[in-house]
C-alpha cells in the first residue's frame, strides 16, 4: 500500500471520526433536553400520584378513627347515662329507708310518751 493511500485512509477516518463527534453531540444536545424534561414530568406525575394515595389513605385513616371515637363516645354516654341511673336510684332507695327509719323513730317516741 502505498503512503498516499495510508494517508488518505487516516483522513477519512480523523473525518469520519470528527463529523460522528459533531453529530453524536448534536444529537446529544437535541436529545438531551428532551429527554430531561420528560424525567423530571415523570418524576413530577409519580410525585404527584403518590401524594394523591397518601392524602386518600390519610383520608380513609381519619374518617375510620373519627368513626371509632365516635362509636366509644357513644358508648362511653350509654354508660355514663347507666351510672347516672343506678345512683339516682341508690339516692332515692336511701331516701325511701331514711324516711322508714324517721318514721319508726317517730312511732317509737308516740308509744313511749303514751
Amino acid at each position: 500500500m502505498s503512503e498516499q493511500m495510508i494517508r488518505h485512509r487516516d483522513y477519512g477516518f480523523l473525518a469520519g471520526l470528527a463529523v460522528g463527534s459533531v453529530v453524536g453531540a448534536g444529537l446529544t444536545l437535541l436529545l438531551a433536553p428532551r429527554a430531561a424534561a420528560e424525567i423530571k414530568e415523570r418524576a413530577a406525575g409519580s410525585a404527584k400520584q403518590l401524594g394523591d394515595a397518601v392524602s386518600e389513605r390519610y383520608r380513609d385513616a381519619r374518617l375510620r378513627v373519627t368513626g371509632a371515637v365516635d362509636g366509644l363516645t357513644r358508648k362511653g354516654q350509654g354508660v355514663r347515662d347507666d351510672v347516672l341511673d343506678t345512683v339516682v336510684h341508690g339516692a332515692q332507695e336511701v331516701e325511701r329507708g331514711a324516711q322508714s327509719v324517721q318514721r319508726l323513730a317517730t312511732d317509737a317516741k308516740t308509744q313511749r310518751a303514751v
